[in-house]
């Protein structure tokens, strides 16, 4: 998902005096959280709680010729937990198994339990390389934007350039690990218009749900390098739940 803080007041005056070219990384993080939201109410997060569900396709047998493999589009009920600073909860209910994801700081884990027998479970630890992913991922979803020096990483700011008939700004956001998110935002809004991942990925959003005073899509489309497509469709947020940390450490080898 997508899934955008503090920033010098004297950042915002050339944008008072010139509101529609952004010209620093500065200017354009600054523009792109004021359209998310206030500084105060960005500021306050702490957890973001997303419900809703994953939209793809799968391989299946095709009815009339079981060696045949077709498509077949799948909704999957869906919850994304993001809690400040590092950590990271992501439940994928299948019909067959229940697939939770998780990052506590430095450490990720996923498990997976059979639907219909609970005590049947194989538990993995991630690798180094996925951990730095769910990271970045993690930061990209509760920090709108800013700050992303302080965690050793850096905006560069690419230049100008047409996407979908309207000026924007790029922007990469360069995380440890050599991961990278372009950003290109809409000059006239700060609105962001897409996303690409270092793997040669692609993340658009669609609509809108205001929470808190602060923006959120109703839909992150992601476009894979192969060009397969999947999509988080959110039909509620929750913020700042201040979930115990029991809630994302790895589980004891032995537990059920």
């Amino acid at each position: 998902m997508k899934a955008r803080l503090p920033l010098v007041l004297a950042a915002l005056v050339p944008l008072a005096l010139n509101p529609l070219h952004a010209e620093t990384t500065e200017q354009w993080i600054a523009k792109a959280r004021a359209y998310l939201g206030s500084e105060s109410d960005l500021n306050a997060v702490t957890t973001i709680h997303f419900f809703g569900k994953l939209e793809g396709t799968q391989k299946v047998p095709a009815p009339d010729d079981k060696t045949k493999m077709i498509d077949q589009q799948v909704s999957l009920p869906t919850e994304i937990i993001f809690q400040k600073p590092y950590e990271q909860l992501m439940t994928l209910t299948r019909p067959d198994s229940t697939i939770i994801t998780a990052l506590d700081g430095y450490d990720g884990w996923s498990k997976t339990f059979n639907a219909k027998d609970p005590k049947q479970w194989r538990f993995t630890l991630l690798t180094a390389q996925e951990v730095k992913q769910l990271r970045a991922n993690t930061w990209e979803n509760l920090f709108f934007y800013a700050g992303i020096e302080k965690k050793g990483g850096r905006v560069e700011l690419v230049g100008d350039v047409m996407v979908d008939g309207a000026a924007c700004g790029k922007l990469s956001f360069i995380h440890a690990g050599n991961i990278i998110f372009q950003r290109y935002f809409e000059k006239t809004t700060g609105r962001l218009i897409k996303t690409e991942t270092d793997n040669g990925g692609e993340i658009r959003e669609e609509g809108e749900l205001i929470v808190n005073g602060i923006r959120f899509p109703r839909k992150v489309i992601n476009k894979g390098p192969n060009g397969q497509i999947t999509a988080i469709v959110i039909d509620k947020v929750v913020l700042n739940e201040n979930l115990p940390a029991s809630e994302f450490i790895v589980p004891a080898m032995q537990a059920n």
